[in-house]
């Protein structure tokens, strides 16, 4: 497998597939980096040249903001709203939706497993 960015890219896919393995790149930029670098997004990445690695991976850290960078940057983002107190950073400190979605139901993708509660006995239970 192909290392590029400190990531390992899939060998037996298209090389714009294969790109977006890199955080911070999508299909969109994939297909940019390869019109930009004279490659075949049709190719499979195996088939790359160590010459068009070391270009490749120059090119992603000279133009884009990808892997740590990015994740640090995100972060850090995250860090400043919570600092300041806004609305966006409590909702991420609570880690609820922070963008406006509703909670009443769904969002347990953000608010994680259910938590039953204990329902109400009924009156039949509790006459004997």
């Amino acid at each position: 497998m192909p290392r590029v960015v400190g990531v390992d890219i899939p060998n037996n896919k298209r090389l714009e597939y294969s790109l977006t393995y890199i955080f911070g790149v999508g299909r969109t930029t994939a297909k940019k980096v390869c019109a930009h670098l004279g490659l075949d997004p049709a190719m499979q990445a195996r088939d790359m040249t160590e010459e068009q690695l070391t270009e490749l991976a120059h090119h992603l850290e000279k133009t884009y903001e990808v892997e740590g960078d990015l994740r640090r940057a995100t972060a850090a983002a995250i860090a400043r709203l919570r600092d300041i107190g806004s609305y966006r950073g409590l909702r991420h400190r609570r880690g609820l939706p922070v963008r406006g979605q509703r909670t009443r139901t769904n969002a347990r993708g953000r608010k994680g497993a259910k938590k039953t509660v204990a329902g109400k006995k009924s009156v039949k239970g509790m006459k004997s």
